[in-house]
């Protein structure tokens, strides 16, 4: 045996009692009577893992916790293991004749999920000051399973005498010795894994749910459907990308061109605007110029009124300044001839004087 696998362990996927007795998983006789025990009720046939009608649920999503306080009840147990996951159903294995806790039950979780987190991190952990473990449910999951009250059964004490391996809390250690593959093939008992060991750091995986014929087939038509949705999603988003480098391949070369065209559109939009708004002001500055200059006209021609009317009442009116001054005309050409005929007068007596 080589020194790589001294400290490396395996488990067991199957239930054999004369194995389960054994340190290293190579022992080919019962070396005590709880052995022997289990190996005839093994052969027997006498025990049924699916015949206890208190056994419900589904066995892949439930767990099993041992190592229990005495004291602890479903309801201690139920809020320590919500921690979790959703807790589906409890059953705390009590003394059929007392009804005092035997030390274990069994947690049925929603999911597989859950169950399998609180396999992970539920181990080891502390309820009312004991130390629990939490393994899968091996009376239904594991082939061959021999209770522990037929002799059968993982773990137990030193100081019982019946220790059992291949469990989470025992492992098989490697073989030391020569492996009698012979012996072990004819009493049934599987061989330990040659080159398959693990670390003791290492946790064993639970078994998972072994698919029907009718689940494979659905499981395979969401898997077409889920990989034609998924293949038409990955075609429209190359689209999308492919439209979406030509738009921006088209910009880069229209770039500049629409770049222009939009200050030139917003140079024109601006002018338009600011023409328009010149104009209303224009409009507005020429009305109100219009009627500040209506205004000083009506001021100018009112004044001017009034110092018309104060000269024609000092002066008189129109109408009669043009009287007077027919009056005067008339007058005076009246005046005129009589002047002449005076003149001529004076001449005529002056010749009539002169003459003899």
């Amino acid at each position: 045996m080589s020194g790589s696998s001294v400290n490396s362990v395996f488990y067991a996927e199957s239930y054999h009692p004369i194995q389960a007795g054994s340190i290293d998983g190579t022992d080919i006789l019962p070396h005590d009577n709880g052995v022997y025990r289990a190996l005839l009720c093994s052969n027997a046939g006498l025990y049924d893992p699916h015949g206890d009608p208190k056994v419900v649920g589904d066995p892949y999503c439930t767990v099993f916790v041992g190592r229990l306080s005495h004291l602890t009840t479903e309801d201690t147990l139920q809020k320590a293991m919500s921690r979790y996951g959703r807790v589906k159903n409890l059953r705390l294995v009590r003394h059929i004749v007392t009804g005092a806790s035997r030390g274990y039950a069994f947690v049925e979780f929603e999911t597989e999920r859950e169950m399998r987190r609180a396999y992970q991190d539920a181990h080891h952990s502390i309820i009312d000051d004991c130390e629990i473990i939490v393994d899968y449910n091996r009376q239904q999951l594991m082939p061959g399973w021999i209770p522990r009250r037929l002799g059968g059964g993982l773990g137990g004490k030193k100081e019982s005498g019946q220790l059992r391996f291949g469990g989470r809390e025992r492992p098989f250690r490697a073989p030391l010795r020569h492996i009698p593959f012979e012996d072990l093939k004819r009493l049934g008992i599987p061989p330990p894994p040659e080159g398959k060991y693990m670390s003791r750091f290492q946790v064993p995986s639970p078994p998972r749910r072994q698919s029907s014929s009718s689940d494979r087939e659905r499981s395979s038509l969401k898997r077409s459907s889920m990989d034609t949705e998924e293949f038409s999603q990955r075609s429209s988003s190359f689209r999308k990308e492919d439209l979406k480098r030509r738009v921006v391949g088209q910009e880069g070369k229209f770039g500049r061109r629409s770049s222009m065209e939009k200050e030139e559109h917003h140079n024109e939009k601006g002018f338009t605007d600011k023409s328009e708004h010149s104009d209303k002001r224009n409009f507005f500055e020429t009305q109100e110029h219009h009627h500040r200059r209506s205004s000083a006209d009506r001021k100018d021609s009112h004044t001017r009124s009034i110092t018309d009317k104060g000269e024609n009442s000092g002066r008189g009116s129109p109408t009669d300044r043009e009287e007077h001054t027919y009056k005067r005309t008339f007058r005076h050409k009246e005046e005129r001839p009589d002047k002449h005929h005076r003149r001529h007068s004076r001449s005529d007596r002056q010749n009539e004087t002169r003459s003899p």
